[in-house]
This record gives C-alpha cells, structure tokens and sequence, in this order.
C-alpha cells in the first residue's frame, strides 16, 4: 500500500471533498469527547465552505490531500509567515491540521503524512515545525514525541463555548 500513497496540493476545484472531510475527521476524533453543541458550533464556524475556501486562497497556507488510488485517507494543513497562529516566523512552518479518517488509522500513514511535511518544510528551508494538540488527545501526543516533537508551550482554544488548552510541540530541523 505504502509504494501508491501520494500527496496532493488542494485547490479549490476540491473545495466540496475539503469540506467533507474536514467535518468527518475532526468529529471522528473529538465528538465523544466534547458536547454535541459545542461540536456542531465548531464544525459550522471551522468547516463551512465558505471559511475553507479562505482558507484555500491564503498564498500563505497550503492544504493537501493524502490518497491511495482513488481512495481520499486524510489531509493536511500547513501555515507559513503571518497565517502561523502563533509565532509567524519566516523559518518556521505550522502543520495546524494533520487528520486521517478513522477507518485507515493505525496503519503508520499519519508518519507518512507528517514525513511529507517534513520535506516540505526542509525544501522550503524552514528550521523547525511547530503544531497545538489538544492536551486531551493523548494518542497525537505519543505519536509527536515519537516523531521528535517536544512540548513548548500552550495556548488557548475555544471549541464552541468552551475554552481548552493546546500544547505546544516543536521539531528543530538540522
């Protein structure tokens, strides 16, 4: 499976896949753990059509889609200069979503995915990468340390009423 995975640059001709993905992954990955009302909040406000096709139109921010065949696994975004949520250094680069869908997890696409980050960020000649996790997704913790991130900081989150912590990782890029 490994030898037919790739990595798309997204446009807007994609913008309804975008959309349906980005709701399915995050719901997938935060539903049971928050309430439906704040969710559906968030998932209106972060993934309408609209916000995503912004976000699409950034020259600083890049979205990818990871396939295999006609197969859509998950996507990724990356921020650069003023479009990181923090720090908007020309040297450092954002993965502020990395989501694979539920049913191809576990399978090592998500070291996949953040390797191709990685090149993306070295061709660029970026020195590190820095990301916010929700303290409360303990698996994308492990999997960041695993990869060579280490916590940093934390910022604040609000996921429709409520106001949650991030932990701040970092990969220093030699």
């Amino acid at each position: 499976m490994k030898a037919m995975l790739h990595c798309s640059k997204v446009n807007s001709s994609k913008i309804q896949a975008l959309v349906a993905i980005s709701r399915e992954t995050f719901f997938s990955s935060f539903a049971s753990l928050n309430s439906e009302a704040n969710m559906q909040h968030y998932l209106n406000a972060a993934f309408s059509e609209e916000k995503l096709k912004q976000e699409l139109e950034d020259p600083n921010s890049e979205f990818y889609f990871f396939e295999t065949d006609d197969i859509l696994l998950g996507y990724m975004k990356l921020n650069f200069n003023e479009s990181q949520i923090e720090f908007k250094e020309s040297d450092g680069m954002e993965i502020e979503r990395i989501y694979i869908l539920q049913e191809y997890q576990n399978r090592q696409l998500g070291t996949f995915l953040l390797n191709q980050a990685i090149e993306m960020a070295r061709s660029k000649a970026m020195r590190y990468i820095w990301l916010g996790v929700w303290e409360k997704n303990l698996k994308a913790i492990a999997f960041y340390q695993r990869n060579g991130f280490i916590e940093f900081g934390q910022h604040s989150f609000l996921l429709g009423s409520e106001l949650q912590q991030d932990l701040l990782m970092k990969l220093e890029l030699h």
